[in-house]
């Protein structure tokens, strides 16, 4: 259990594929590997909440923190009216997170004014959702493929391309939501 741990604390998006189909071949079931990886974002959590901390305090003595805080509020912004329209509501935080990432979705709460646990459950919220969609995925997939090496490939190469194209399709159509 620890190896399928160690792949889901990898901190890009490529732990997924690799952590389920190990866990797979060692014979942990689907709730076990989904604990696993809850386990992992908690220990995100505990990890990078002290750094936020101090980032937002530094921030409030040091103009180029205090910049890139303003750029970070804007962008957060953007992104949730893309989302959810106007505000920082629940479900705008959580799909944030799975869109991006739960770091991202965790600064997007403290930046609408959400502190450590219900910021981080909004964040882990939305991860876990992204999880379950790229576990699935890549299960289905592997029972196609039935070589994990190329079914993580493939499913890598569509975690990286899927939002590029979209986000192309949306700036085409003119669809690239409202501006902030």
């Amino acid at each position: 259990m620890f190896s399928v741990l160690m792949l889901f604390v990898l901190p890009f998006g490529g732990g997924i594929p690799a952590g389920v189909l190990l866990a797979q071949a060692k014979g942990l079931s689907w709730p076990v590997t989904a604990g696993l990886y809850l386990l992992s974002d908690v220990m995100l959590a505990l990890a990078l909440e002290p750094v936020l901390w101090l980032l937002v305090r530094l921030g409030s003595r040091m103009p180029v923190l205090a910049q890139a805080a303003a750029i970070m509020k804007a962008a957060m912004a953007r992104s949730l009216a893309l989302f959810a329209g106007t505000g920082a509501g629940p479900i705008g935080l959580i799909l944030i997170a799975f869109g991006l990432d739960p770091m991202s979705g965790r600064a997007a709460a403290l930046a609408a004014g959400h502190g450590f646990l219900a910021g981080w459950a909004f964040a882990i919220a939305g991860d876990m959702l992204y999880y379950g969609a790229v576990a699935l995925t890549t299960l289905k997939l592997n029972t196609l493929v039935r070589d994990p090496a190329t079914t993580i490939a493939i499913v890598l190469a569509a975690m990286f391309t899927v939002p590029l194209a979209v986000g192309i399709l949306r700036a085409r159509r003119g669809l690239s939501g409202p501006k902030v």
